[in-house]
């Protein structure tokens, strides 16, 4: 996947930071990009937007139905029988937008990888794997995947990037359990979580937007 592949806004001619933003399963990069005028951050700050479109993808779930989709999901309890190729060739791809970021002049520390749900777990993914330091790590109303890898995977700089999540208590797509289990997990292995939780479903509220956009100018 090339940056061909991503709705890509930028605030100033030259933005010397990237934000790496995956939408959640069935949606598009569209369905993020509204959030760039609701987070209201300083104008002087310089940075380019990036929302990738996911390949469309058979989800197992959804009778093998193609939508856009990180990976496939194929069990109501979505960390059962889990699409480790899907993952791992999702993460790689963002692996690979972060590297251009870096090849374009963006040092790694100035990148920020985020994502709802299924993007939210790449995000994690790929965030705490990346070998060089990274601006921080934003995932939203998802979970760790493949938890049982980490420990052998995870990168030394993953202790040093700052990591927002974020869950809704009623969620009834990706269970709020799974988002604190993988809270645990991530503080099992030293990486600090900036956790928030909300009385919501599978979504993004008000309140939770301001708690990203102060994170962001915390974190830039």
């Amino acid at each position: 996947m090339s940056q061909l592949d991503s709705i890509i806004i930028e605030t100033h001619e030259t933005p010397d930071t990237a934000i790496i933003w995956l939408h959640g399963l069935g949606a598009d990069g569209n369905d993020f990009v509204p959030i760039i005028d609701q987070l209201q951050l300083p104008s002087h700050y310089a940075i380019r937007f990036i929302f990738p479109n996911a390949p469309l993808r058979a989800i197992t779930i959804n009778q093998g139905y193609q939508m856009p989709g990180w990976y496939d999901i194929s069990s109501l309890s979505i960390i059962d029988q889990e699409d480790e190729a899907g993952i791992k060739e999702s993460s790689e791809i963002l692996k690979q937008l972060c590297e251009s970021q870096e090849a374009d002049g963006i040092e790694s520390s100035r990148i920020i990888v985020a994502g709802f749900s299924q993007g939210g777990a790449i995000a994690l993914h790929c965030g705490c794997r990346y070998p060089r330091q990274l601006a921080g790590i934003m995932a939203l109303s998802t979970y760790m995947p493949l938890p049982e890898q980490l420990a052998e995977e995870i990168s030394d700089a993953s202790s040093e990037t700052p990591l927002f999540m974020a869950h809704g208590r009623q969620d009834d797509v990706v269970a709020y359990a799974y988002g604190k289990q993988s809270r645990e997990l991530l503080d099992s292995h030293n990486i600090e979580v900036l956790w928030h939780e909300y009385d919501m479903g599978h979504a993004v509220c008000i309140e939770e937007i301001q708690h990203i956009r102060q994170w962001l100018i915390d974190t830039l």
